[in-house]
């Protein structure tokens, strides 16, 4: 009986601090003023820095629509977009609203980019899984999703994609394979 006495001290006080809370909840609205806004968030500059500023644009990467086709949507990414980030928005998928219109990403599940860079206009992609172990339309798909998204990013016109280092030859939409794709390799996976 002397262990239960403390122990129901102990559940009566977390009860009774569950209600609290730091922040006011409220059902309408609350204007913040300028002032009240601390650590320069509101600044035109990045707090702590010698004047540095980050802009962004809109930059499109390719993901399947529900008629199995490529379609174009728009991902806010650091300006200048690079390689990494348009293909970081590409990994990371469809939203959950562009997942319930039916769209769907034909890539591997738990894809990684190991290194992204650029060569004389070839962005050369190394994957952590390989696009073969796909089925043949997926592979396609998967192929121009990551060529569409990446053309003109960094002044890319081509792709080569490789795993773990060791190049693949990439299928495509003619049932040849190409170690190198171009953007005319793939327009024909863009819904018309």
């Amino acid at each position: 009986m002397r262990r239960v006495g403390p122990l129901l001290a102990l559940l009566a006080g977390a009860l009774a601090m569950s209600g609290c809370t730091l922040v006011p909840t409220s059902d309408k609205l609350v204007i913040i003023r300028d002032g009240n806004v601390h650590l320069g968030l509101l600044n035109k500059t990045i707090p702590g820095t010698n004047g540095a500023q980050v802009r962004f644009v809109i930059q499109p990467v390719y993901i399947v629509d529900a008629s199995n086709h490529l379609a174009p949507s728009s991902r806010i990414v650091p300006s200048p977009a690079t390689l990494d980030s348009v293909l970081g928005q590409l990994i990371l998928g469809p939203t959950a609203i562009e997942k319930s219109a039916g769209y769907r990403s034909a890539l591997p599940a738990g894809l990684i980019v190991l290194q992204a860079t650029v060569k004389n206009d070839i962005a050369y992609i190394d994957l952590s899984k390989a696009l073969s172990t796909l089925s043949h339309q997926r592979q396609i798909l998967a192929t121009g999703q990551l060529m569409l998204s990446v053309d003109g990013v960094d002044s890319t016109n081509r792709m080569q994609i490789s795993v773990s280092g060791v190049v693949q030859a990439s299928l495509l939409a003619n049932g040849k394979r190409a170690r190198i794709v171009t953007p005319a390799d793939c327009r024909n996976l863009l819904n018309p």
